[in-house]
């Protein structure tokens, strides 16, 4: 399951899911990504009041697959969910998630962190941090 939306996420429910359509999953690895009350501008630290997130949703999706695959073959996993979110966001509100489902543990602890990690440097999604101060554009996301 790849999806980029406005609408919030459930984990059991996509967890579930996946465990449905791969009941010879082993091992699971969540990860959520959450609104925090800070950030960053050209590395001095701000009080985040909230974020925007702005894509191009049908080139975000298709990077998320291209990612989504190319986890599958290099850690050997079953399959993956990553849910992404767009438009302004609260403190405290879910940014990002990310299942893995592999037969063991190991595969599916490197695929999650290889998700996320590819997820901020190739996929075409911009955040955007408001504080008291002003906003400013998050140049590596």
């Amino acid at each position: 399951m790849i999806r980029v939306s406005n609408e919030d996420f459930n984990v059991d429910v996509e967890t579930k899911a996946l465990l449905k359509n791969h009941p010879e999953i082993g091992g699971l690895v969540n990860f959520v990504g959450v609104v925090r009350n800070v950030g960053y501008d050209k590395g001095v630290e701000k009080e985040a009041e909230f974020i925007e997130f702005e894509c191009y949703e049908q080139m975000a999706s298709k990077k998320l697959e291209e990612l989504k695959n190319r986890a599958i073959e290099k850690f050997n996993i079953i399959n993956a969910t990553v849910i992404h979110r767009i438009g302004t966001l609260k403190v405290g509100d879910n940014i990002v998630l990310i299942i893995v489902g592999a037969k063991h543990r190991k595969e599916a602890f490197l695929a999650c962190e290889y998700l996320i990690d590819s997820l901020k440097e190739e996929v075409p999604i911009w955040k955007k941090e408001f504080s008291k101060d002003g906003s400013y554009w998050v140049e590596q996301h």
